[in-house]
């Protein structure tokens, strides 16, 4: 998320209410939504917040890619920031699939 803003504070200003915004909620959403899931207490609304940032994680990405389209970031940035919200993505799927056995477990 960090690094994503830091991109954005560069972007021109005719992208500040475009692309810039949608990517800086999308991003900080990612984190915010993880946290929210992990704090709650029951096992679906804990379900329901990493679907959320795992939704969030796509749309970045989707974002990250305009970014490239639109030749703000290079390929490669571009590419590497895609594939390291891939490895977020993974990891709220395991997460999910973590908090699902410990739910079947406590039946």
């Amino acid at each position: 998320m960090i690094e994503v803003h830091k991109i954005c504070k560069k972007l021109p200003y005719h992208e500040r209410f475009k692309t810039k915004d949608q990517l800086e909620r999308s991003s900080a959403s990612v984190t915010d939504n993880i946290a929210e899931g992990h704090t709650s207490y029951y096992y679906q609304d804990k379900i329901k917040g990493f679907n959320v940032a795992r939704k969030e994680a796509g749309e970045s990405q989707n974002h990250i890619r305009t970014l490239q389209a639109k030749e703000y970031i290079t390929r490669d940035k571009g590419d590497d920031l895609v594939v390291r919200y891939e490895e977020v993505i993974r990891g709220i799927n395991g997460y999910i699939n973590w908090v699902r056995e410990k739910k079947g477990a406590k039946k």
